[in-house]
């Protein structure tokens, strides 16, 4: 398999990659033909994935636009994967060119592009760093350097607590970010649920066998379990919602939207 020339050296390119399906589910250029592969076999049980991934993204940029509203101006995002276009950086300093926002992401490739991506960006960085070392998360140079942890952050935690399973602890990594989140910050969670999925459990269920099957375990939790990520935040209105519900920009019936856009819950919640 030849190496294309942004893939950094020393990643197995023969395994795939969770932030490099979502690219690739997304639209982007930034994955192999492997992460292609396992997005099509998820798809074959789940096709409308892509518009899941889509309604996903679209939640984040209206969040961002939330918090900015807010006056919250410092984005912490982790587990942000491979930056496509409308990124978090993009929607906020088209809007205050004075936000500052730090990616975090285990992946090498989504590392790796994102520096080239944020060159010459003062107000972005990307660090390598995992959720499940919240302290790493903290200490890494980078978010140090950009993020004053002394006012309000918004941290994004979107598509990424569904693949930390309960043996790592999820809900205790969220509560110590937290901790460190100085009031008025803000939680934005999105989470994958059988709820709200156009299909039987147990056809959805084949997509979570492909994620467990190349090692990247896919973990569905109900509305309540996601809900406990909140604890210590106040749930802004509509609470805990699918992801087309939370704060829409168009007066569209829902029903109007792709089923598949409802695959999901989304929420934000402010500590006090």
């Amino acid at each position: 398999m030849e190496r294309p020339a942004w893939a950094p050296q020393g990643i197995d390119i023969s395994v795939p990659s969770v932030s490099r399906m979502y690219d690739f589910y997304l639209g982007g250029s930034h994955n192999f033909e492997v992460d292609r592969d396992a997005a099509r076999k998820a798809m074959e049980f789940m096709p409308g994935l892509p518009k899941a991934m889509q309604a996903n993204r679209a939640f984040m940029r209206r969040a961002v636009r939330y918090a900015l509203g807010e006056g919250v101006t410092q984005f912490l995002d982790i587990g942000s994967g491979i930056p496509t276009f409308g990124n978090v950086h993009e929607v906020a300093q088209a809007i205050d060119p004075a936000a500052k926002v730090a990616y975090v992401d285990h992946d090498p490739v989504a590392v790796a592009h994102s520096q080239a991506v944020l060159e010459g960006n003062a107000g972005a960085t990307i660090s390598s760093a995992d959720l499940r070392r919240p302290q790493e998360v903290r200490d890494s140079p980078e978010v140090a350097k950009l993020l004053d942890f002394d006012r309000p952050v918004a941290l994004l935690l979107v598509a990424v607590l569904h693949f930390i399973e309960d043996a790592d602890d999820p809900r205790a990594a969220v509560a110590a970010l937290r901790d460190m989140l100085a009031p008025g910050s803000l939680l934005v969670v999105t989470h994958a649920a059988y709820e709200g999925i156009p299909l039987p459990r147990e056809e959805a269920g084949g997509t979570v066998g492909v994620y467990r099957n190349i090692r990247n375990p896919l973990v569905m939790r109900t509305r309540e379990e996601v809900a406990h990520f909140f604890d210590g935040f106040e749930l802004v209105e509509p609470g805990l919602v699918a992801l087309p519900e939370w704060r829409p920009e168009s007066a569209a019936a829902p029903e109007n939207e792709d089923p598949y856009a409802f695959s999901g819950i989304a929420g934000v919640g402010r500590k006090a």
